[in-house]
Parts: C-alpha cells; structure tokens; sequence
C-alpha cells in the first residue's frame, strides 16, 4: 500500500523531473526564432541553435533547480523550407520561383508583402506562402523560410493553413510546435495539444503551459504544485503568477479586483483570462484571435460578427459564414441582423428557385452586404445558384456583377442593364482586350495592362525577372498595386503588367475586375 507521504515525494519527483528544463535558466546563447508576429504565446522553452561543428554547450547551475540537458538544435537541420500544402504550379507559380533570391530577401519581402484589400492579391499571397516551391539557391534548410511563412498566414488569420503546414513541414519542432499550439488554443482544440505536448518528450513546455496543461488534463494537484514551485524559485511572477493563482482557484473571491489586462495579449493569455471570468474582447486583437469568437460557447451576434470579420479578409469559407447566418432567427434589426436576414431570406428563395423571390432577396442582400465590404463572400455563395434563374431588372444586374466577382462562376455574356464600367470589367474578366474606357482614372489605369501593346514593366521588377527572381517581382508587383490604390495610378498600371509577365495573367484579370468593382480606393 502507499502511504500519502510516499505518494507525495513520488508527485514531488516526478513534476520536478517534468519541470527541470524550464527551471534551468538557458545560457546567452538563446533566443526566440525571428517572427513576423509579435503574439505568439511562449508555450515552449526554446532550444538554443548552435553550428554543426560546436562541441558540447555547458549549462550553468540554477539555484533550487536540478540541473538538466537542454535539448540543442543543429543549424541546417530545421523544418523544410519547401514543405508546402499543394503544388505551385496548380496556383500559377511555376519554377524557379524564388531562383536566385537570397533568403534573408526572400523573408524580408514575405514579411513586408501587403496584404492589401484585393481579394485575388490577397489569395495569391496564400498561395505563394502555402505551396511546396523550392528554396532559393542558398538555403542551408534551417527552416527560417517555412517559419515565416507560417507566420504570415498567422498574421492573416489562416489558421487551419498555417497548422497544415506546421504539420507538412517535418518532425514537430519547438518552433513549429508553439506555432500549432496557439492555432489549438484560438480554435478551441487546446486539449489534444496539450496531448501532443505530454506525448512530446523533446519539447520542453514552458511553466505557464504546463500549468495550464496539467489543469486542462484534471492534474490540479501537480498543476498548483508546480505554480507553487516555480513562485517560490521566482520563475513565474507579475501578471502571470496573478492570472494563474485565479486559474488553480476556482473557490478564489468573485468580488476580487479585475485583473489588469497584460500589454501583449497571446493566445495563451486569452484563454487563461477567460476561464477566470476576464474575458478579453477579441475585436482590437489581430485578426487570427477571431476564430477563438467562433466557438459554440460564444453568443450567436459575437460568432456571426467574428465570422464577418474573417470571411471579408478571406480567413473563413463563405460557406461557414452562411452556416453561421442560418443557425435561427434574428431576434433584432440593424447591423449583423439585417445580414443574417437578408442571407436566410436569399438562401430559402434560391433553394426554392422562385425567380421573384430571388430578385427580391437578392437586391436586399447586396445593399446589406455590399455595406459591410462582403461581397466577395456573396459572390461565393450566390452567384452561381442565381445563373440558374431568369432574373430581371436590378437583380439581373446585381447578379451579373457576382458573377463577375466569382472567379469560379462563368459571366456570360451582359445582360442588358449592365453598366460601362461592368461591361468593361466583363472584357478583361473574359481575356479580351479592352476598348479605351469612357470613364474613371482606375479604368484608364487598367486599361493599357491589358493592351496588344502593353507598356514594359519598371526596370527593377524587370531586372528581377530576368534574374529569376520571380518571387521576388511578384510580391513586389503586389505592393505597387496596393500603393496604386491609395495614390499613385501609374502603379497600378505597372503590378498588373509584371503580374502578366510573370505568368499570372488570370490573376492579373481576376484583381482587375476586382479592382473596378468593389471600389476599394483609401
């Protein structure tokens, strides 16, 4: 039998032999992998990179803490920087892409690519972060390359993307597992992580995860052993030591002073604070923390107004957005009410196919929608469906201009209430060449990329092209387009026509049509 003495000394033992690694104080040497974002959780103890010909790193002593091997990692043998979700060339981005781009170029235009209000720019961007293409020349394979690109879509708030390419990229690294971990944590799946992090020998976690971890897991008892360790050894302390002294007490006072909200708010910090009855409003946060809105715990006007959020900058399916339109009856009027009702009243007209209640929900829809810069997802949903229907008057119109929108949808040919400018969008969309248009500086500035004769492209990005630096000039033709939109036109013009150079021709015309009709100008 065990007695309750034994069984405390073997708990002692074994949390602290869980706890030894993040402790141990790591040497100088040490330091968090460059990234792009500035909020990802410190979910891990990070190894320290030393050169493959280094010899045995020596850890100093800490005091109160047995000392232990930090796990190393030998530079050159990181995750893959080519790791990719599917092949480029099915997004138009044949090889060489990057060629003869240095890397720490390649991270710097990654990191400093717009990602602008186009939505066809925008999705070429994902594209080029999640598709397996080869590294540029000099790559030693550290992993630097898919770190970032990971990053990027974080940034963007892809996050299935960007854990389906933590998982593409190789064996689970401690940078690659703290990237998967707030993805867990702001999608609501933070048990299976902190599964896969007990299962993880290798990585070591960091205090505040594992105390989370071990709470998650029902292990109170360790998890307030372990809080009160790591306080006593001054390892935990400030605002971390507060949120997690209310996260062990469930029985802690309900009239306790709020707690102050910390500076830099993490993934990690959002749920701690959550569970202790803080919760910290997601909509100032970046736009990855809007999934953690998603959940069914929270309220159906937080859920529909986070799914907005997402679809708009296309980091949620159109369709999950309708799903979330469609789960009951709006209760009120105004704002996300008038969306979810004017999307259920469109839904049931085009399931039922009646033609005058498509054209009756359909213009109700657009005003709504087009209000709140969601025609893109409209476009999705609908423009398809209500090509099948004999529409007329302002419906045929609105209809038409979805299908433009939607790159998968085929236009046809105007109807007769289509106005110049759709007219205009329709030619390039088709990939005619377009007649001189009879209005407005963004068509004339589109207008000549898309010429028999069309002007070259500006020297620099004509150099990289020539260079085979493909990437290099595509991502630097998305920044001139987005500069072209606030200002100057003459920009526009010229990321167009290296877009087309570089073998992006459709989209090149998908961003133009775009272009012409949502009307995105700052």
């Amino acid at each position: 039998m065990v007695t309750g003495t034994t069984a405390g000394i073997r708990l002692l033992r074994s949390v602290a032999s869980w706890s030894a690694l993040a402790l141990t104080p790591l040497p100088a040497l040490a330091q968090e992998p460059l990234s792009a974002i500035g909020w990802l959780s410190e979910s891990v103890a990070m190894p320290v990179a030393i050169p493959p010909d280094a010899g045995a790193l020596p850890l100093p002593e800490a005091s109160g803490a047995p000392s232990e091997q930090v796990d190393v990692t030998v530079l050159g043998s990181g995750p893959d920087d080519g790791a990719g979700l599917n092949d480029g060339a099915e997004a138009g981005l044949t090889e060489p892409f990057w060629g003869s781009t240095a890397t720490d170029e390649a991270l710097h235009v990654l990191a400093a690519a717009p990602s602008g209000t186009i939505p066809a720019l925008r999705q070429l961007l994902g594209a080029i972060l999640t598709a397996r293409l080869v590294p540029p020349a000099d790559s030693a394979q550290t992993g630097a390359l898919v770190l970032a690109r990971i990053d990027r879509l974080l940034d963007l708030g892809a996050l299935d993307q960007a854990a389906a390419l933590a998982a593409a990229a190789g064996p689970t690294t401690p940078d690659l597992f703290r990237r998967s971990f707030d993805v867990a944590l702001l999608t609501g799946n933070e048990d299976a992580a902190c599964t896969r992090l007990r299962d993880a020998p290798a990585i070591a976690p960091a205090l505040t995860t594992r105390i989370f971890c071990l709470a998650r897991g029902g292990d109170w008892q360790a998890a307030t052993l372990t809080f009160d360790t790591a306080v006593a050894l001054g390892q935990v302390g400030g605002g971390d030591a507060a949120v997690l002294a209310r996260f062990l007490d469930p029985d802690s006072d309900d009239d306790a002073e709020a707690l102050e909200r910390p500076e830099t708010v993490t993934p990690l910090a959002l749920r701690l604070f959550e569970a202790i009855g803080e919760p910290i409003p997601t909509y100032g946060l970046p736009l990855a923390f809007a999934h953690a809105d998603l959940r069914s715990t929270s309220g159906w006007k937080t859920r529909i107004e986070a799914a907005e959020r997402l679809a708009r900058e296309d980091a949620l399916p159109p369709e999950r957005l309708r799903a979330i339109y469609l789960e009951r009856r709006p209760a009120a009027s105004g704002g996300v009410w008038d969306r979810a009702a004017a999307m259920q009243q469109l839904d049931a007209a085009l399931v039922a196919r009646d033609a005058a209640a498509v054209s009756q929900a359909l213009v109700r829809a657009w005003a709504v929608m087009q209000q709140a810069d969601l025609e893109m997802p409209l476009a999705a949903l609908v423009a398809r469906p209500a090509a099948r229907i004999a529409l007329s008057g302002p419906a045929a119109g609105i209809a038409f201009r979805l299908s433009l929108l939607d790159a998968a949808a085929a236009a046809g040919d105007p109807p007769a209430v289509a106005t110049p400018e759709e007219r205009f969008a329709a030619a390039i969309g088709a990939g005619r060449v377009p007649d001189a248009p009879p209005f407005g500086g963004l068509a004339r500035a589109i207008a000549p990329a898309f010429a028999d004769a069309a002007p070259p492209a500006p020297a620099d990005l004509a150099e990289m092209l020539s260079q085979d630096r493909r990437g290099e000039a595509v991502l630097a033709a998305l920044a001139r387009i987005d500069e072209g939109v606030s200002g100057d036109l003459r920009r526009v013009t010229e990321g167009l026509v290296v877009l087309r150079l570089a073998g992006l021709d459709r989209v090149a015309r998908q961003a133009a049509v775009e272009l012409l009709l949502l009307d995105r100008r700052g």
